[in-house]
């Protein structure tokens, strides 16, 4: 470990591992998904390592994303699809990347700026099919797409691709699944009753991809799949995803406690034994949740332990047994699982969230990002 307080490692190694292995099990084109710093992980590294194990599309939520992705050097396919009134789509449109309009307010905006630049526009149109966030109504379906195949007569775009998004696929026996999948297939009717003939026709997320065949359609967006998780579960077979993620800390403190004596903010334990304790110069001001206080575990000396006491904006106390590791031992609080620690999904199961939350807000400004690649450092993520 290096000296640092604190460090998230990321193996980008597994990361490729993961995507090809996901490819090679959907069958079709691979949309990965590196928004929100990827996931946790770097935006850059993560899209370069799957770029690498063949993903032919990489998925942003923002524009600031996609062109974030130009500016490192990207070049290849890259949608966004979380835009508002007055965006630059001019510079969308200089970084050649695919747009998403849910609204003829959004069609008029992207049309200003191909008329404003002279440069067409590629667009992808999203129905909503039951989620009820990003996409057009199935009652305003009809309008928008007519108005994407007049622009296409019109030379301003080429729509790229019609997508939406499920609502349960990490539930695969929830009805809604089925409902959302027929709603696709009916939209994706109406816009070929208009004349559309997009590149991509895509609804499956991680868990859709993995648990869903008839939803995979041309391509699919595997996000959390992606970066070693598991999308659903409970439900998801054992593909062999490794985590890419590992969060590791160094002990700051080791000190005995006495029957009686409480750890943290509100007394929220008390020692019932005599045992010793550690701190763990990490707390919700990097990222770790809250929730976690007195129910997740970190692995230190080669065993599980405990959080005892709230966590704190700092720093954290865990149990340690009456063992004695050395002030400086390496604490893992989530990493592969295969050492015997904890995952993030132990995390998730513990704070009563998602892996996703868990990987996501993990770090900050004071807790370094190593990226590693264990393929080409002997297979050793350290």
């Amino acid at each position: 470990m290096s000296p640092a307080r604190a460090e998230i490692v990321v193996d980008l190694a597994a990361l490729r591992h993961n995507v090809a292995l996901l490819r090679e099990r959907v069958g079709v084109a691979m949309m990965t998904v590196v928004k929100a710093d990827g996931y946790g992980h770097g935006m850059v590294e993560s899209a370069r390592a799957a770029r690498e194990a063949g993903a032919a599309w990489l998925g942003v939520a923002t524009l600031d994303e996609a062109l974030s992705l130009r500016a490192a050097g990207d070049t290849g396919r890259v949608l966004c699809w979380l835009t508002v009134p007055g965006e630059e789509y001019a510079a969308g449109l200089a970084a050649d990347v695919d747009l998403t309009a849910y609204s003829l307010a959004e069609l008029d905006e992207v049309a200003a700026a191909v008329r404003a630049t002279g440069t067409p526009a590629r667009l992808q149109l999203k129905i909503d099919t039951g989620l009820s966030r990003g996409g057009a109504t199935r009652a305003d379906w009809p309008a928008l797409v007519a108005a994407a195949r007049d622009g296409e007569r019109d030379g301003l775009w080429r729509v790229t691709g019609i997508w939406s998004h499920l609502s349960s696929s990490d539930e695969p026996d929830d009805p809604a699944n089925d409902q959302q999948e027929a709603a696709f297939r009916e939209a994706l009717a109406v816009a070929e009753s208009a004349g559309l003939a997009p590149e991509v026709r895509h609804l499956a997320n991680s868990a859709a991809a993995l648990l869903r065949p008839s939803a995979r359609f041309d391509l699919v967006r595997c996000g959390i799949a992606s970066y070693g998780l598991d999308p659903a579960p409970g439900h998801t077979p054992d593909l062999g995803l490794v985590p890419v993620m590992t969060v590791r800390a160094r002990l700051a403190m080791v000190k005995e406690l006495a029957p009686g004596d409480a750890v943290s903010y509100g007394h929220t334990w008390t020692a019932p034994a005599p045992t010793t304790v550690g701190l763990v110069p990490l707390g919700y001001g990097d990222g770790v949740l809250r929730s976690a206080s007195g129910r997740a575990e970190v692995l230190v000396a080669g065993r599980r332990r405990p959080l005892r006491g709230r966590v704190c904006m700092d720093q954290v106390v865990v149990d340690l047994d009456g063992d004695e590791p050395a002030v400086g031992a390496e604490v893992e609080l989530f990493g592969t699982g295969r050492d015997g620690g904890p995952t993030a999904q132990d995390w998730a199961e513990a704070c009563g969230t998602i892996s996703y939350e868990v990987v996501s807000r993990i770090g900050g400004s004071r807790v370094p990002r190593r990226h590693v690649d264990s393929a080409a450092d002997g297979g050793s993520a350290r």
